[in-house]
């Protein structure tokens, strides 16, 4: 069993964009394949650039606030009680634009190398 509190955790940058910070839950040694669950607060206007994954899914939920986040050009509202699962290799981009915070669970399941698809 693990259990953790977001009140324990410390604050660290996200990698695509060093100003939002975010709070890992559980990390890539916790459970098999996860990459990291986290808590991560964007501030009205932040942006997580546009990247991909060819090995990683992700998975977005929206805790509060409204944003956008854009897959393959392709621009879906974000807000309270709304899940988005990015596929292998789809770029994307997380950005805050409502007047309040951003706030987001999210979490990446890494393939290994069997279970990655392979082109036809």
């Amino acid at each position: 069993m693990k259990v953790r509190s977001l009140s324990e955790l410390p604050l660290q940058a996200v990698s695509h964009n060093p100003a939002i910070q975010k709070q890992v839950i559980l990390g890539p040694l916790d459970l098999p394949h996860l990459t990291n669950f986290s808590q991560a607060r964007f501030s009205p206007g932040q942006v997580a650039i546009a990247h991909q994954h060819p090995d990683m899914y992700e998975v977005f939920f929206v805790q509060s606030g409204m944003g956008t986040i854009t897959i393959d050009g392709s621009p879906q509202a974000l807000q309270p009680g709304v899940c988005v699962a990015v596929e292998l290799g789809e770029t994307h981009e997380v950005a805050n634009t409502g007047t309040e915070e951003l706030v987001l669970l999210y979490f990446g399941i890494r393939l290994s190398e069997a279970s990655r698809p392979t082109a036809p």
